[in-house]
């Protein structure tokens, strides 16, 4: 009521502000609601799956807060390898829980380019690759299987035509 006794441009000024103000708070609200969604799962199981992911986002958050080195190749790789790795931890879970076979193998894609890129980063840095971890898709503790030589491979196409000609 007052805004009619002030000047017309200060009203719309006001307006301005008010639209500028709900617009520029909205993304920040929604991000806040987004960022704690395990409150408002309806399963058990995808409860346990917003949580690992809030888990896995909010580590690569805080690994990607790297302190500055002063060399930018460096912080580069440095904040890079855990946005990278955050993606990994995120398709295990989509692994873990997930039933489409499509974003099943989209996964594991993910798991394997992201690998490779961050052994590429440490490589041009000049740093050894040296990837102790497990397969994210293997068990904790479980020996991986025993990699195939040519000769396995040999092997098995010579039983392979055996049992053709049988």
């Amino acid at each position: 009521m007052i805004l009619r006794f002030l000047r017309p441009g200060f009203s719309a000024a006001v307006f301005g502000m008010r639209v500028l103000f709900t617009v520029a708070v909205s993304p920040v609200v929604l991000a806040q609601e987004a960022h704690h969604p395990a409150e408002t799962a309806q399963t058990a199981e995808e409860s346990a799956f917003l949580a690992e992911n809030d888990a896995a986002m909010t580590k690569m958050m805080n690994d990607m807060a790297a302190k500055p080195s002063g060399d930018i190749d460096r912080d580069f790789v440095a904040m890079m390898t855990p946005h990278h790795q955050g993606a990994i931890d995120m398709a295990v879970i989509e692994l873990r829980y997930g039933k489409n076979e499509r974003l099943r193998r989209i996964a594991q894609e993910i798991i394997v380019e992201q690998r490779q890129e961050i052994d590429a980063m440490k490589l041009a840095l000049g740093e050894q690759v040296t990837d102790t971890t497990p397969a994210p898709t293997q068990q904790p503790g479980a020996k991986p299987a025993p990699a195939a030589t040519s000769h396995d491979h040999m092997n098995m196409h010579h039983d392979m035509m055996k049992q053709e000609t049988k």
